[in-house]
């Protein structure tokens, strides 16, 4: 793969994944678990967050990127179980955040790939890059946004649901959804083959 567009693909990662787990950190501060701003992740600089998932955040999705042409990887951010089941709620609002900031991300710079592609800012060496990257961070953000709101553990929406409920249906939930076992992120990757496409085919004909 081109060395540029490895660096593109990898940049927006690293943005993508630290704007996720910061969204995530505030959250979870705001709603009074102090957990992960301890830790340092309230932060867009996205070193606090490499150092806590160095496999997940870069190792992992650089060698996927490079010998797969795509990219697997994972970021977290630290939380207090005792918080989160005196606080289903609360709990399920920060596990929202993140997929929200990627849903944010992807209209924002959608917005600006729309712009850019009347423009004919794209014909300039440079400009083409921009609109590489502009483009990247779309369809990186509109993954992010539909494969963390499935609602399958350890993805953010198993605990996203939960305001779907009284909170004192809580634990039963979570107790239902952790049966799904190892076999939950197997079907989040089979419904995301299924719909990613479909869902790229609809948020790009916006730009055309």
């Amino acid at each position: 793969m081109d060395l540029q567009v490895v660096l593109l693909w990898l940049f927006a990662w690293l943005f993508s994944t630290t704007v996720h787990e910061a969204a995530h950190a505030f959250i979870a501060l705001r709603g009074g678990d102090p957990t992960a701003y301890v830790g340092g992740q309230v932060t867009l600089n996205p070193i606090p967050h490499i150092q806590r998932e160095p496999l997940g955040m870069l190792i992992l999705p650089l060698i996927s990127l490079i010998f797969m042409g795509g990219m697997f990887g994972w970021a977290s951010a630290p939380v207090d179980p005792y918080w989160a089941a005196r606080h289903p709620h609360r709990a399920a609002k920060m596990a929202l955040a993140g997929p929200a900031s990627n849903l944010g991300l992807m209209l924002l710079f959608l917005a600006g790939l729309k712009m850019m592609a009347t423009s004919g800012m794209g014909e300039s060496e440079l400009g083409y890059v921009i609109l590489n990257f502009v483009f990247i961070m779309v369809r990186l953000n509109l993954m992010l946004f539909l494969f963390n709101l499935l609602p399958i553990p350890p993805l953010d929406g198993h605990e996203g649901i939960l305001l779907a409920f009284p909170e004192h249906r809580a634990p039963e939930i979570r107790q239902k959804m952790t049966q799904l076992g190892n076999f939950g992120i197997i079907i989040a990757l089979l419904i995301m083959w299924k719909i990613l496409p479909i869902a790229e085919n609809l948020v790009f004909r916006v730009v055309q």
